[in-house]
């Protein structure tokens, strides 16, 4: 007998005027958010990423120091949800990078690019997708 594979659970974000689908991962980080879930903040910019800050504390799991675009990281020293779109004040090249390492937690379905349009102080609100 198999074990039927379980769903990625999927979350809406929205911030702004801006909604994008993302998909978790299978990570501690991932269920740890999941199980927070809703959340609400303001965006910080910074670069081509946004965040926000939570109100929950999470340990470093397989923290990462560059990372890709779309990629949705947990920063334990905020304790902040981050979203990676491009360049960073801390990137060299082509490559993004956080402040400082992050737990990737999912990944943003489609093009993350239309994060741009988010501005500092914007609403955000992460929740559980609906439907399939």
């Amino acid at each position: 007998m198999t074990t039927a594979t379980q769903t990625p659970k999927r979350v809406l974000i929205t911030a702004g005027a801006v909604t994008v689908e993302a998909q978790l991962n299978d990570s501690q980080t991932a269920s740890a958010v999941w199980d927070a879930l809703p959340v609400s903040g303001r965006v910080n910019t910074w670069g081509e990423e946004i965040y926000f800050y939570v109100p929950f504390e999470l340990p470093e799991e397989n923290p990462r120091e560059v990372v890709e675009k779309g990629d949705m990281g947990f920063w334990p020293p905020g304790p902040a949800l981050c979203i990676f779109f491009g360049p960073t004040p801390a990137s060299r090249g082509d490559e993004i990078r956080p402040a400082s390492a992050v737990n990737i937690w999912g990944r943003v379905r489609g093009d993350a690019a239309v994060l741009k349009h988010v501005k500092d102080g914007d609403k955000v609100t992460v929740e559980p997708a609906t439907g399939g």
